[in-house]
């Protein structure tokens, strides 16, 4: 599925609604370019990707972090990285984020202030951010989608009720999905994209259990063997 793989995150990137996971040249929100730093910052994606190769040499786990931040951050008011926002009550705060590693956050700002050493403050966290989740894609083997650039900073975080509302739980069913990205202008088939990205990494066990365990009782005889093998994995 490399195709909507590289749909979703066009798409989660840019904030623009594609009609079909095929479009090899999508539409992208006003304000946004393919070449917003061509003048002020042109080798912002060398820098960026030269950091993030450094760093997953030494813990390949960030990859999957930073996809994921990327993922947290859109989805609760927009791709403004105000879930890298610190204070009381912060989106880092609300519970769908608590096990978002600190560890891929410090990278983000390290990369940051690479970047700013080399251009100045010009390049915005979130557009670092997307780089990084993108970048960290590629590098997990997966195909290398475009990005345009140039969104601006958030300068307040939303409240624990709104990232609550926002994120759906891992208990949600597929009605309930279906629900939380349609309030996104999305639709099923970018559910199923982003429910694949999510094979980038590692689950929690106690977020999965109760959607595989009935699933593997339902399995005939001649899938023994390989549920046995799976229940092993996560026992």
């Amino acid at each position: 599925m490399k195709k909507p793989v590289i749909f979703l995150f066009m798409l989660l990137a840019s904030l623009t609604v594609v009609s079909s996971a095929g479009d090899c040249n999508p539409l992208i929100s006003p304000g946004l370019s393919w070449n917003f730093y061509r003048s002020s910052c042109p080798k912002v994606e060398n820098i960026v990707r030269s950091e993030l190769k450094k760093a997953l040499k030494k813990d390949i786990d960030l990859a999957a972090t930073l996809l994921r931040i990327h993922f947290h951050d859109c989805f609760v008011q927009g791709c403004d990285a105000s879930v890298l926002l610190s204070g009381s009550q912060s989106e880092q705060d609300a519970p769908p984020n608590l096990m978002l590693r600190p560890a891929a956050i410090e990278l983000i700002n390290t990369v940051r202030g690479r970047v700013h050493e080399r251009c100045g403050r010009v390049v915005s966290c979130v557009d670092i951010t997307a780089l990084l989740a993108r970048d960290s894609v590629k590098l997990s083997g997966e195909p290398k989608y475009p990005v345009p650039l140039g969104r601006r900073d958030g300068t307040s975080f939303a409240t624990h009720e709104v990232t609550l509302a926002s994120l759906p739980p891992p208990s949600s069913n597929t009605q309930k999905l279906i629900e939380a990205v349609e309030k996104l202008n999305l639709d099923v088939k970018d559910l199923v994209t982003l429910s694949g990205a999510h094979t980038i990494g590692i689950g929690a066990l106690p977020d999965t259990r109760q959607h595989v365990e009935p699933v593997l009782r339902q399995q005939s005889q001649a899938r023994l063997p390989f549920c046995q093998r799976r229940q092993h994995h996560c026992a």
